[in-house]
């Protein structure tokens, strides 16, 4: 039982919820870039939010099953097809063997995220089966896949059922990136400070699973720009002596020397990650308790999004699903158009 990599899309890895607990003994946290997406793929295919999935840049990729299985892609939009058929992003759909899924570019986003029902079954390292390129720790042996290799999958145990949603996920709002200042933000003169909210910011292409470099500004640290190394989480944005800023991502180091002007909260990380070179956004600064009361929302809504899925119907399509497929992209009066 397992699903073979025919070809392989840009860092193709095997994500689950990521190592939690351990960044205290220099490990960092790995997982998805955007958690919201992988957690709603593995519950289209039933599958619990932190089963092992797939996490790819820009393009999926082509795979092949030896059972029937369920998968789901999400992430953003994109086109999937299984031969010749193409089947929607957002829903789960069914792979049977014999036949290639084929997975292509993300539209207007970066990261996606492919669930088998069962989950991916590759020997847990420290815990976890996340993927940490940087350090070469879990998944398949600590790298990015590659064309032939071979997942194994886990019993499917969940009801034998295609899924849909039914509602947006919470990480789709839109507006500036939120962020709280610190911990060294008194490193940074009042109008650099004051800048973070005042100047548009640019997704830079230097970026990968550890960090993404911001264009669009430079924030010069009165204090200088080496401290004693201390702690870093995701979303801590680093000022080095280039003046352009760092924000870490899923793979960051545990620890930095560079001052942290601010922190993005981590309900709006994802939605920075998944920005594409060139996007252009504002930052907005927000109290430590406003970042957890909505932290605490968004994950409500989170739970509640997952809890509202709805079973797919399969075969034959009633008129009720289509019109809940809000398929309708216009409306034009005949008689306006025969006057023309």
């Amino acid at each position: 039982m397992s699903i073979e990599v025919l070809a392989a899309g840009p860092m193709l890895t095997i994500q689950d919820g990521g190592r939690k607990g351990l960044r205290c003994f220099g490990v960092s946290n790995a997982g998805p870039m955007d958690g919201p997406a992988m957690s709603l793929a593995n519950a289209l295919c039933g599958n619990s939010p932190e089963a092992a999935a797939l996490e790819f840049a820009s393009t999926g990729g082509h795979f092949s099953t030896t059972r029937p299985v369920r998968f789901a892609v999400t992430g953003g939009d994109c086109d999937i097809h299984i031969a010749d058929r193409r089947v929607l992003p957002g829903e789960s759909h069914r792979l049977n063997p014999g036949e290639t899924l084929k997975i292509g570019a993300m539209r207007d986003t970066v990261w996606g995220y492919i669930a088998f029902s069962g989950g991916i079954s590759v020997p847990p390292a420290l815990g976890s089966r996340a993927t940490h390129l940087r350090s070469g720790l879990g998944g398949l042996e600590g790298r990015a896949l590659r064309t032939g290799d071979i997942l194994p999958l886990d019993e499917d145990e969940a009801a034998d059922r295609c899924l849909r949603t039914a509602s947006h996920l919470p990480a789709n709002v839109g507006g500036p990136i939120r962020i709280v200042l610190g911990p060294q933000d008194n490193y940074f003169a009042p109008e650099t400070i004051a800048s973070l909210t005042e100047t548009e910011f640019t997704v830079t292409p230097q970026r990968d699973r550890m960090a993404m470099v911001l264009g669009g500004a430079e924030l010069p640290a009165a204090r200088g720009h080496d401290i004693v190394s201390d702690a870093t989480v995701p979303g801590s944005i680093q000022v080095p002596g280039s003046c352009q800023p760092i924000v870490l991502m899923a793979e960051s180091q545990t620890t930095g020397g560079y001052p942290k002007i601010a922190t993005v909260i981590s309900a709006d990380l994802p939605r920075l990650a998944q920005m594409p070179i060139g996007r252009r956004f504002r930052f907005a600064v927000v109290s430590r308790d406003e970042g957890e009361t909505i932290w605490l929302a968004h994950t409500r809504a989170l739970r509640a999004a997952l809890a509202d899925l709805q079973v797919k119907p399969e075969g034959l399509l009633t008129s009720e699903y289509l019109l809940s497929c809000n398929l309708i992209g216009g409306i034009f009066a005949p008689e306006e158009r025969g006057a023309e």
